[in-house]
Protein backbone atom coordinates (compact mmCIF):
# COMPACT_ATOMS: atom_id res chain seq x y z
CA UNK A 1 0.00 0.00 0.00
CA UNK A 2 0.86 3.64 -0.63
CA UNK A 3 1.21 6.24 2.24
CA UNK A 4 1.25 9.94 2.25
CA UNK A 5 2.31 11.34 5.35
CA UNK A 6 2.09 15.22 6.92
CA UNK A 7 5.47 15.97 8.60
CA UNK A 8 6.21 19.05 10.76
CA UNK A 9 9.85 19.30 12.18
CA UNK A 10 11.68 22.30 14.06
CA UNK A 11 14.70 22.69 11.73
CA UNK A 12 17.21 24.24 14.32
CA UNK A 13 19.14 20.84 14.66
CA UNK A 14 18.71 19.58 11.20
CA UNK A 15 20.89 20.14 7.87
CA UNK A 16 18.15 20.52 5.74
CA UNK A 17 15.40 18.07 4.69
CA UNK A 18 17.27 16.22 1.88
CA UNK A 19 19.01 13.10 2.94
CA UNK A 20 22.85 14.26 2.97
CA UNK A 21 25.92 11.37 4.17
CA UNK A 22 27.10 12.32 7.80
CA UNK A 23 24.69 14.91 8.32
CA UNK A 24 21.23 14.98 10.04
CA UNK A 25 18.73 15.80 8.25
CA UNK A 26 14.97 15.27 7.57
CA UNK A 27 14.78 12.69 5.25
CA UNK A 28 17.41 10.79 7.07
CA UNK A 29 15.57 10.53 10.34
CA UNK A 30 11.80 9.46 8.97
CA UNK A 31 13.89 6.91 6.50
CA UNK A 32 15.44 5.78 9.48
CA UNK A 33 12.29 5.44 11.74
CA UNK A 34 10.99 3.79 8.70
CA UNK A 35 13.69 1.08 8.65
CA UNK A 36 13.57 0.17 12.31
CA UNK A 37 10.00 -0.74 11.82
CA UNK A 38 10.64 -2.99 8.93
CA UNK A 39 7.94 -1.12 6.80
CA UNK A 40 10.83 -1.45 3.86
CA UNK A 41 14.22 -1.95 3.38
CA UNK A 42 15.54 0.07 0.74
CA UNK A 43 14.11 3.25 0.62
CA UNK A 44 14.21 3.54 -3.30
CA UNK A 45 12.67 0.74 -4.11
CA UNK A 46 9.70 1.68 -1.55
CA UNK A 47 9.64 4.77 -3.91
CA UNK A 48 10.18 7.40 -0.78
CA UNK A 49 9.54 10.68 -1.48
CA UNK A 50 9.40 14.32 -0.12
CA UNK A 51 6.98 17.25 -1.58
CA UNK A 52 10.47 19.55 -1.75
CA UNK A 53 13.34 20.37 -0.09
CA UNK A 54 13.84 22.92 3.07
CA UNK A 55 17.21 24.45 4.03
CA UNK A 56 18.80 24.02 7.24
CA UNK A 57 17.46 26.02 9.87
CA UNK A 58 14.13 26.29 8.24
CA UNK A 59 10.79 24.64 9.60
CA UNK A 60 7.55 22.31 8.76
CA UNK A 61 4.51 22.25 9.78
CA UNK A 62 2.85 20.45 6.90
CA UNK A 63 5.63 18.62 4.78
CA UNK A 64 4.74 15.68 2.83
CA UNK A 65 6.22 12.30 2.28
CA UNK A 66 5.28 8.93 0.64
CA UNK A 67 6.30 5.73 0.32
CA UNK A 68 5.17 2.23 -0.55
CA UNK A 69 5.01 -0.42 1.97
CA UNK A 70 3.51 -3.69 3.27
CA UNK A 71 2.75 -2.96 6.73
CA UNK A 72 0.52 0.20 6.56
CA UNK A 73 -1.12 0.08 10.01
CA UNK A 74 2.32 -0.16 11.42
CA UNK A 75 3.63 2.73 10.10
CA UNK A 76 0.38 4.62 11.03
CA UNK A 77 0.39 3.54 14.24
CA UNK A 78 4.09 3.28 15.10
CA UNK A 79 5.30 5.96 13.07
CA UNK A 80 5.75 8.73 15.88
CA UNK A 81 6.60 6.69 18.50
CA UNK A 82 10.02 6.20 16.52
CA UNK A 83 10.56 9.63 15.41
CA UNK A 84 12.64 12.01 17.15
CA UNK A 85 11.21 14.32 18.72
CA UNK A 86 11.85 17.88 16.91
CA UNK A 87 10.05 15.51 13.72
CA UNK A 88 6.44 14.09 13.43
CA UNK A 89 3.56 13.34 11.82
CA UNK A 90 0.70 15.45 11.44
CA UNK A 91 -1.70 13.04 9.24
CA UNK A 92 -1.87 10.13 6.69
CA UNK A 93 -3.77 9.12 4.09
CA UNK A 94 -3.53 6.09 1.61
CA UNK A 95 -3.07 7.01 -1.97
CA UNK A 96 -2.59 5.47 -5.43
CA UNK A 97 0.39 3.57 -6.52
CA UNK A 98 1.26 6.57 -8.72
CA UNK A 99 1.11 9.12 -5.93
CA UNK A 100 4.82 11.67 -6.06
CA UNK A 101 4.73 13.96 -3.23
CA UNK A 102 6.70 16.34 -5.47
CA UNK A 103 4.57 15.86 -8.59
CA UNK A 104 1.61 16.47 -7.58
CA UNK A 105 1.86 19.19 -5.60
CA UNK A 106 -0.35 21.48 -6.78
CA UNK A 107 0.65 24.26 -4.02
CA UNK A 108 3.31 25.44 -2.13
CA UNK A 109 2.40 27.89 0.97
CA UNK A 110 4.91 29.11 3.06
CA UNK A 111 5.34 31.69 6.32
CA UNK A 112 8.04 33.97 7.45
CA UNK A 113 8.08 35.13 10.99
CA UNK A 114 9.25 38.68 11.87
CA UNK A 115 9.37 40.35 15.01
CA UNK A 116 7.72 43.05 15.21
CA UNK A 117 10.32 45.46 16.84
CA UNK A 118 8.35 49.12 15.11
CA UNK A 119 10.80 49.68 12.88
CA UNK A 120 8.61 49.08 9.63
CA UNK A 121 5.86 50.00 8.57
CA UNK A 122 3.57 47.53 7.84
CA UNK A 123 1.22 49.49 5.24
CA UNK A 124 4.05 50.16 3.30
CA UNK A 125 5.00 46.11 3.38
CA UNK A 126 1.33 45.04 2.87
CA UNK A 127 1.52 47.37 -0.47
CA UNK A 128 5.04 45.99 -1.63
CA UNK A 129 3.67 42.41 -0.89
CA UNK A 130 0.83 42.75 -3.18
CA UNK A 131 3.74 43.91 -5.90
CA UNK A 132 4.38 39.87 -6.29
CA UNK A 133 0.97 38.92 -7.26
CA UNK A 134 1.17 37.56 -11.07
CA UNK A 135 4.14 36.06 -12.62
CA UNK A 136 7.79 37.73 -12.54
CA UNK A 137 11.39 37.12 -12.92
CA UNK A 138 13.02 36.34 -9.58
CA UNK A 139 16.53 36.34 -10.92
CA UNK A 140 17.47 38.92 -8.55
CA UNK A 141 15.54 37.42 -5.73
CA UNK A 142 17.46 33.54 -6.04
CA UNK A 143 20.44 31.50 -6.93
CA UNK A 144 18.79 30.39 -9.86
CA UNK A 145 21.61 27.22 -10.81
CA UNK A 146 20.31 27.65 -14.79
CA UNK A 147 16.77 27.59 -13.96
CA UNK A 148 14.17 29.36 -15.42
CA UNK A 149 13.75 32.51 -13.10
CA UNK A 150 9.59 33.30 -14.05
CA UNK A 151 7.31 32.38 -11.18
CA UNK A 152 3.85 32.82 -10.62
CA UNK A 153 2.49 34.17 -7.22
CA UNK A 154 -0.69 32.77 -6.63
CA UNK A 155 -0.76 34.99 -2.96
CA UNK A 156 1.34 37.28 -1.15
CA UNK A 157 0.63 39.73 2.01
CA UNK A 158 1.80 40.76 5.03
CA UNK A 159 -0.14 40.45 8.53
CA UNK A 160 0.67 41.28 12.35
CA UNK A 161 0.22 37.74 14.33
CA UNK A 162 0.88 37.86 18.64
CA UNK A 163 4.12 40.20 18.34
CA UNK A 164 4.99 39.34 14.63
CA UNK A 165 5.00 40.65 11.26
CA UNK A 166 3.31 37.14 9.43
CA UNK A 167 4.72 36.96 5.58
CA UNK A 168 2.35 34.28 3.81
CA UNK A 169 3.16 33.50 -0.27
CA UNK A 170 1.62 30.63 -2.16
CA UNK A 171 2.92 29.57 -5.58
CA UNK A 172 3.25 26.42 -7.42
CA UNK A 173 6.93 26.54 -6.70
CA UNK A 174 9.79 28.40 -6.17
CA UNK A 175 13.67 28.97 -6.24
CA UNK A 176 16.32 28.92 -4.38
CA UNK A 177 16.23 31.11 -1.31
CA UNK A 178 13.28 32.72 -3.08
CA UNK A 179 11.27 33.46 -0.20
CA UNK A 180 13.85 34.57 2.01
CA UNK A 181 14.90 37.26 -0.52
CA UNK A 182 11.03 38.76 -1.04
CA UNK A 183 11.71 39.01 3.05
CA UNK A 184 14.40 40.72 2.69
CA UNK A 185 12.81 43.22 0.15
CA UNK A 186 9.62 43.70 2.21
CA UNK A 187 11.56 44.83 5.50
CA UNK A 188 13.87 47.20 2.98
CA UNK A 189 10.35 48.63 1.97
CA UNK A 190 9.04 48.95 5.59
CA UNK A 191 12.27 50.32 6.91
CA UNK A 192 12.55 52.82 3.78
CA UNK A 193 15.24 51.63 2.02
CA UNK A 194 14.01 50.18 -1.13
CA UNK A 195 11.24 51.89 -2.44
CA UNK A 196 8.29 49.95 -4.87
CA UNK A 197 9.64 51.58 -8.31
CA UNK A 198 13.12 49.59 -7.09
CA UNK A 199 11.18 46.96 -5.87
CA UNK A 200 9.54 46.70 -9.89
CA UNK A 201 12.83 46.91 -11.50
CA UNK A 202 14.47 44.27 -9.15
CA UNK A 203 11.33 41.93 -10.39
CA UNK A 204 11.61 42.82 -13.86
CA UNK A 205 15.70 41.73 -13.35
CA UNK A 206 16.34 45.00 -14.75
CA UNK A 207 20.31 44.93 -15.30
CA UNK A 208 22.78 46.42 -12.91
CA UNK A 209 20.53 45.99 -9.84
CA UNK A 210 21.76 43.91 -7.09
CA UNK A 211 20.80 40.42 -5.54
CA UNK A 212 19.07 40.52 -2.55
CA UNK A 213 20.50 38.89 0.38
CA UNK A 214 18.06 36.18 1.78
CA UNK A 215 16.47 36.43 5.25
CA UNK A 216 18.24 34.01 7.94
CA UNK A 217 16.46 30.78 7.68
CA UNK A 218 15.33 30.45 11.04
CA UNK A 219 11.66 32.78 10.63
CA UNK A 220 10.75 30.34 7.43
CA UNK A 221 7.96 27.68 7.91
CA UNK A 222 7.15 25.86 4.85
CA UNK A 223 2.89 25.83 6.07
CA UNK A 224 1.04 23.72 3.67
CA UNK A 225 1.27 22.13 0.74
CA UNK A 226 -1.88 20.93 -1.12
CA UNK A 227 -1.49 17.59 -3.09
CA UNK A 228 -5.16 17.21 -3.52
CA UNK A 229 -5.43 14.47 -1.47
CA UNK A 230 -7.45 14.48 2.29
CA UNK A 231 -5.44 13.40 5.66
CA UNK A 232 -7.01 11.62 8.52
CA UNK A 233 -5.07 13.72 11.53
CA UNK A 234 -2.17 12.20 13.71
CA UNK A 235 -1.83 12.00 17.38
CA UNK A 236 1.71 13.38 18.09
CA UNK A 237 2.19 11.62 21.62
CA UNK A 238 4.67 13.10 24.01
CA UNK A 239 5.04 15.91 21.80
CA UNK A 240 1.40 17.38 21.98
CA UNK A 241 3.09 17.57 25.67
CA UNK A 242 6.10 19.82 24.49
CA UNK A 243 3.53 22.15 22.61
CA UNK A 244 3.73 24.68 25.07
CA UNK A 245 8.04 24.63 25.45
CA UNK A 246 8.24 24.73 22.10
CA UNK A 247 6.36 27.98 20.83
CA UNK A 248 8.45 29.92 23.72
CA UNK A 249 11.67 28.50 22.11
CA UNK A 250 10.00 29.79 18.86
CA UNK A 251 9.16 33.33 19.86
CA UNK A 252 12.95 33.58 20.89
CA UNK A 253 14.54 32.14 17.96
CA UNK A 254 12.01 34.82 15.86
CA UNK A 255 13.50 37.87 18.14
CA UNK A 256 17.35 36.57 17.56
CA UNK A 257 16.38 35.94 13.85
CA UNK A 258 15.09 39.93 14.07
CA UNK A 259 18.32 41.04 15.07
CA UNK A 260 20.42 39.63 12.52
CA UNK A 261 17.91 41.88 10.34
CA UNK A 262 19.00 44.84 11.97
Amino acid sequence: MRLAFQIAYIGDDFYGSQMQSGSRTVEGAVIGACQRLTLFDDWREAGFAFSGRTDRGVHARRQICAFTTSLPNRAIERLNRILPGDCWCTGWAETDDTFHPRYHAKTRTYRYYLYDDGSADLARMQEAAALFLGTHNFTHFSRLKGKNPEKTIFSSHIFTENEFYVYEITATGYLWNMVRCIVTSLISVGKNELDTDELMALLTAAPGMRHLLPAPPEGLILWDIDCGITFTPLHSGRRMKDASGERVRFFETMKKVNDLLD
